[in-house]
Order: C-alpha cells, then structure tokens, then sequence
C-alpha cells in the first residue's frame, strides 16, 4: 500500500498552526498527559525536526532543502524498471456452484420417520438422507403380496388340471387353457407389482424379502442423488412431506466447484470475456490462490452503481471453500509491461488522491513531483507518468519531507 501524510494536508497546516502558536501549553501539558509529552503527532514532530529546512520553488513546483542532520534519515533510489503484469481484479464473495446444487423431495408423500443427515455434512451420492412412512409404498408392497400368492395358486390349479387332463380323468381343454390363461395372468400381474415397488427405490433383493415373508415394508428411503454437502435441512420427525412441496426437505450441492460473484466496474467489463483464467485469494487462505475460469457476465448494468456481475467458477478439490467467503480475483488481460517502478515508501498519497514523490535535485535538494500511479507489485509501485529513468527519488523519509513542506508553508 502506499504511504499516507500523516492528515489532509490542509490539516497538517492546521495542525502546525495550532502547534507553533501554542508551544509554551504542550509544554506545560507534557507534565500531566497520560504518555507525556511525546504524544505529539506526527506533524509536531515533523515540526520538531524541521528545523533548518528550507522551502522554495522550481518551475512552480514546491522544493524543500534539508540539513545535514535530516538529509541522514532519508534514502535516496534510482528510478528502476520492473516488468508489472496487465491485469484486473475485483472483489466479491463465494457461494454454492447453483449449476450442481439439488433439492431433494420425497418421490411420494407420507410423515418423515428418521433423518440421518444435519446441516453442512458432507455426503455420498446413493447415501440415506431420511425415510417415510409411505402409504403409497404399503400399498404397492400389499398388491405385490397378493399378486404373488395369487400366482402361487394358479400355478397349483394349473398344475393339477394339467395332471388330471394327461390322466384322462374327464377334465375338458377349454378348462385346461382357461388355466393356463389364468396363471399368465397372475404372472404379468406379479411382474407389474415388483415393478411399481422398484420405482419406490426397493432392490430387487427387498422385493423378494417382501414376497417370501409376506411383510409390507411402509419405510419408503430417500437418498442423495449426487455426493455434496447438505446446504439446507427443512426435515423433522413427524413431518408430513409430499412430492414437490416446498421448502424441499433437503438441499444438496456438489462442492467440487464453488462460484466467485464479484461486480466489476462498467469501465473494466471490456477487459473479461467468459472462459478466461482467474485466480482467486482469499483471507481465509493466506498466501494461496485458487484457479477458476469465467462462466458467466451479466447481461445488464447496474444503473446506481454502474457495475456489472461477473461470474467464475473454482476448482475446490478438497472442499475447503466456504459460502460468502470474501475473496479477490485477478485475471491478466495482456502480455506484462514494462515500467518504471518505485518503492512504496518513495510514493506519498494526498488527502485529494494525488501520488507524489520527490525528486533529487541533487546534494539536499528535494523537489516535489506528482506522478500518476499504477499497480504494485514486489514491494514497488508502477509509475505510469511523472518520472523519467534513473531520476534519484527519496524512499524511506518521502513522508517526512511532505510533512516538512505542509509545516513550512503554514509558517512553522
């Protein structure tokens, strides 16, 4: 970040003012503040340490010149180049990946009898989220019930009638077919009740448990579709829930991929184009970045802010991410360019939002210069315009040598 003047400069005259004219009541207050009198700020002691200086001008621009005494307290740079890349970025905050978050409702309706999931685990795909007592499924389980023993004797009928027909014992052939008709009857009729159980989500192995025991099975179970995390949980026991019903008892999203949604200045939305990289850093992970693509830009403008959304989606292999997580995303629009770069030290912001620095003039000759300023990058600031290369600026001091300026042009 760049260096600040201790206040607005106006204010550093102010203060300088109030300063010089009332030094003989710090001095008398110094005796009883809480830290004594070296609680003086920033522009007192500027103040303190000017002594000596002199202030000027060169071509209009403010000069100051400093004694031996303070010029040791300065350092002074060449004016270097560094290769600062072509980017932008924008803030904004993570949310679930909406392209792969599902709500979950019950295929048929009845009263929750178990959950097995809360909020925010993580689950498999095919993994038990609740049961129900269905209705719907003890029906089915009763008609799969009874077309199984209606099978079972229609086979012994036609089994018998078959024996007695080959013995000749009198039993006419349209009794016979109308035997053999019956069965295949009985037979279809069981295979469409072990299908309308299987849409119930029963195996086939539940199913024949059911015939062979003759038990109906009321606990209809629902499990997740897909593997991801449960981002929202509106079950209890005891609840009556039907088919589409909202709120949906459970939502769940796949967490591979989480979204970025940052608004990006209309001025900046030329530079984006969907399918491009980003990297995404967060406070939550210092030092680390995460990589992502552009999926989505909004269509309209914000007509207050005059901002539009830019949407990204981030790779999150292990699941770290989080919703509403602020986060920053940087995404390089061109080859890096090459620039004059100075220390951030050497840089001063102004109350107004000028970027100064001052310049060497040579020997303990400073002059004050403003600048426009870009990026930073590796503890430098990228300057854009103002310098020239292998000008001498002070670095470490530039601050001081503000403060010195503001003191001596308010008559310190």
């Amino acid at each position: 970040m760049s260096n600040f003047r201790i206040s607005v400069k106006s204010a550093v005259i102010a203060g300088a003012l109030v300063i010089a004219g009332g030094a003989l009541v710090f001095g008398r207050l110094g005796s009883w503040l809480p830290f004594g009198s070296n609680q003086l700020d920033g522009a007192a002691y500027a103040q303190a340490d000017s002594g000596g200086a002199k202030i000027g001008t060169l071509d209009g621009a403010p000069t100051v010149e400093l004694n031996d005494k303070q010029m040791a307290t300065l350092k002074v740079e060449k004016v270097g180049e560094l290769d600062f890349p072509n980017q932008k970025s924008a803030v904004g905050n993570i949310d679930f990946n909406e392209d792969m978050t599902l709500q979950v409702f019950t295929p048929y309706q009845g009263r929750i009898i178990d959950l097995y999931a809360k909020l925010g685990d993580e689950v498999k795909q095919g993994q038990v989220l609740f049961t129900i007592d269905s209705p719907d499924l003890l029906t089915a389980d009763s008609n799969l019930i009874a077309a199984a023993g209606v099978l079972e004797l229609t086979t012994r009928a036609l089994k018998r009638l078959t024996a007695l027909y080959e013995s000749k014992s009198g039993i006419a052939q349209k009794d016979l077919e109308q035997a053999v008709s019956d069965q295949q009857t009985a037979e279809g009729n069981l295979k469409s009740a072990r299908d309308a159980v299987r849409i119930f989500g029963k195996t086939e192995e539940e199913v024949e448990t059911i015939i062979r025991e003759r038990r109906a099975d009321n606990k209809l179970v629902i499990k997740s579709p897909i593997s991801g995390r449960v981002t929202a949980r509106n079950a209890a026991p005891g609840l009556f829930v039907q088919p589409g019903s909202a709120p949906a008892p459970f939502s769940i999203a796949d967490i591979s991929t989480m979204w970025m949604l940052a608004n990006v200045a209309e001025s900046d939305v030329s530079a984006f184009k969907v399918g491009q990289p980003v990297k995404v850093s967060l406070i939550s992970f210092p030092g680390r970045t995460f990589e992502g693509h552009i999926t989505t830009i909004a269509s309209t403008v914000d007509p207050t802010m005059h901002r539009m959304l830019v949407r990204s989606e981030i790779d999150d292999p292990n699941h770290e991410l989080r919703q509403n997580m602020f986060a920053t995303f940087v995404i390089e629009t061109g080859a890096p360019t090459r620039s004059l770069a100075v220390p951030l030290s050497g840089v001063v912001r102004e109350g107004d939002g000028t970027m100064n620095v001052w310049v060497s003039l040579g020997g303990r000759r400073f002059v004050e210069r403003v600048v426009k300023a870009g990026i930073t990058k590796d503890g430098r600031r990228q300057i854009i315009s103002g310098l020239k290369p292998g000008e001498m600026v002070a670095t470490d001091g530039a601050v001081f040598l503000s403060n010195v300026l503001a003191i001596g042009q308010a008559g310190g």
